[in-house]
């Protein structure tokens, strides 16, 4: 493999920290990877940490207070340190490198990744919102700037993974899988009450604060069907959901004669993570491996759309189509913020997410411009409820 230059947006992150750790294993095996760029909203004790460990040419930090607090660390060479949303759609859009990592959660990531893929950069994607808004309009750009969107979501990775040499013709359905989250087997009634500490105490995968409370809605999953959609191009009636809450098996694929493919892997990022840098090669990796003797219980459950309202929320907003995913998303973002601010309920965020949807007049043929118009309308909406 020839020597790889990688931007990260978000290195901070859960998924921007395993993307690191990646690089590292990656190195470990004598591929030569260079760390372009890193960003980060405010973390500057981490970027700091990661900035003196490999040594990018530029970071970009969002937060002006840290970015000034930043300005004033000492460091061992001259690293280029930007600020400002201009200077980072030049970042990755100007700057050379060859793929570019979007680990940034939310519809922020949607604006320098449309910039990314002008560029002709290769995408490597493990943001949900941005295909959940754009998903026909990045998917347009893709094809006609000649470049492509490697998932790094575990479930699309893995679904990814077991087409790859197959007629996408041919695909039946596809299967996500999800863990049920740490609700999955109380009811209605158990959860009302349900605290910040309950929500994100998921039983398998150890995320950020906004993707753990959206297992625990499985709103996730919501999120991924339509993210599912657009990556794979198929119908809504292809894409079932199927509780496992092994989360041993990523997703299947069932083709038109029966047979089934599988992705399976311990629930570890970096593995999603790695072959996204390194498609279409596979390259060793010291991660865990699967014990099966272990393992050796795997089990699927139907997941309960009253409980999990989010879940039929985002199978609505797609079907309906038009700008409802915007909504959906933009009602989502602000009700789980006000959850983790105390200041509603667990069960309110299915309820927002509802009351928006039902008070959207749609855009059926959008273009950009009005995806950013109704998640700014949606956001107004849901803060002036309160």
């Amino acid at each position: 493999m020839d020597k790889l230059s990688i931007g990260i947006l978000g290195s901070t992150g859960s998924i921007g920290q395993s993307t690191l750790e990646v690089i590292k294993n990656l190195k470990r095996n004598n591929i030569q990877v260079e760390v372009k760029f890193l960003t980060t909203f405010g973390n500057i004790e981490r970027i700091r940490t990661q900035v003196l460990e490999f040594l990018p040419e530029y970071v970009h930090i969002s937060d002006k207070e840290k970015f000034n607090e930043f300005l004033g660390f000492k460091l061992p060479y001259k690293l280029k340190v930007l600020t400002g949303q201009d200077e980072l759609l030049k970042l990755v859009s100007e700057v050379e490198y060859d793929k570019l990592i979007v680990a940034v959660v939310g519809f922020n990531a949607l604006t320098p990744t449309i910039e990314a893929i002008k560029s002709g950069k290769k995408i490597g994607l493990a943001n949900k919102e941005t295909l959940v808004v754009a998903g026909k309009i990045i998917n347009e750009l893709i094809k006609n700037h000649k470049t492509e969107i490697i998932p790094i979501d575990s479930e699309h990775s893995a679904i990814f993974q077991c087409i790859i040499g197959e007629d996408r013709n041919k695909i039946s359905k596809i299967i996500l899988t999800a863990s049920g989250g740490p609700f999955r087997n109380k009811t209605i009634d158990e959860i009302k009450d349900a605290t910040i500490k309950d929500a994100l105490a998921h039983p398998n995968w150890n995320m950020g604060n906004k993707i753990t409370i959206d297992s625990a809605t499985m709103m996730n999953k919501g999120l991924e069907v339509i993210e599912a959609k657009w990556i794979f191009n198929l119908k809504l009636e292809q894409i079932e959901v199927l509780i496992h809450p092994q989360s041993i098996i990523h997703s299947l694929v069932e083709f038109i004669d029966g047979s089934v493919k599988a992705q399976l892997g311990i629930p570890n990022m970096k593995i999603p993570i790695q072959y996204a840098i390194t498609y279409p090669e596979r390259i060793a990796s010291d991660f865990p491996r699967i014990n099966f003797l272990e393992n050796n219980v795997l089990t699927f459950e139907k997941p309960d759309r009253e409980k999990f309202e989010c879940l039929e929320l985002a199978y609505h907003s797609i079907r309906e189509g038009g700008t409802y995913p915007v909504v959906l998303n933009a009602a989502n973002e602000v009700a789980v913020e006000m959850f983790l601010n105390k200041k509603i309920k667990f069960l309110d965020i299915s309820k927002l997410i509802k009351i928006a949807l039902e008070n959207h007049k749609p855009i059926m043929n959008y273009e950009i411009e009005h995806i950013y118009e109704v998640d700014k309308k949606t956001r107004e909406f849901i803060f002036n409820l309160f």
